[in-house]
């Protein structure tokens, strides 16, 4: 991929990405809404399923795959939702009660706080490294199971990364863009690990910005 400089027109060359078009690194911590925004995920699916109240969802796999991405997309078009993200270290933030009841990071849940859950006759979304289908199902729970991270392949990964590229766009006219080759590239090097590969893209970006490295990576 190529970086161009695009303008260097004093009224904007203060901002450090107007050369390239962009206000920002594109690949930078986006807020919440923003990832949920630009995920590039089904959800209507889901959404219907989440009608009966002992529906349960849980996403499985390891970090960066992309399980929290579908969490956040749910809880944007599910507004009676809670979200609720267990951290690695104690003490455990209180469970918010919603329809559904979302629970991000669910296998760090403290025995109490998982038993509380799984009586609330709610349904239920867990994103897990680890199968909580026994538990869920002891509960009365049907259990809906996606394993995330199978299908980021190139295609996925290049119209995702270009979106966050898109909405980085400063004005109209030419930004940055990654090719199918790109891509391929990225997944052969980091598998079907998404921030990975975004944390490399960043460190990138800055190293073009500030003139580390030219301008093609």
């Amino acid at each position: 991929m190529m970086l161009t400089p695009y303008d260097k027109s004093p009224s904007i060359d203060w901002l450090p990405w107007a050369r390239f078009n962009l206000h920002r690194n594109p690949f930078g911590e986006l807020t919440q809404d923003e990832r949920a925004e630009l995920a590039v995920v089904e959800v209507d699916y889901l959404i219907r399923m989440l009608g009966d109240p002992r529906q349960a969802i849980q996403f499985i796999g390891e970090c960066g795959r992309g399980k929290t991405t579908r969490m956040l997309k749910l809880r944007a078009n599910l507004p009676k939702s809670s979200y609720t993200y267990i951290p690695e270290l104690p003490p455990c933030p209180p469970i918010v009660y919603g329809n559904p009841i979302l629970v991000d990071e669910a296998q760090r849940l403290p025995r109490s706080a998982r038993r509380s859950v799984l009586r609330s006759q709610c349904p239920l979304v867990f994103a897990t490294h680890k199968d909580l289908s026994k538990p869920l199902r002891k509960h009365g729970y049907r259990v809906h199971t996606e394993h995330i991270g199978k299908g980021n392949g190139p295609e996925l990964v290049c119209e995702l990364l270009n979106r966050r590229i898109e909405a980085s766009r400063l004005r109209s006219g030419l930004i940055p863009v990654l090719s199918i080759e790109d891509a391929e590239s990225l997944v052969a090097e980091f598998g079907n690990d998404i921030r990975g590969m975004e944390n490399n893209l960043y460190l990138k970006f800055q190293e073009i910005l500030e003139g580390r490295i030219d301008g093609e990576m």
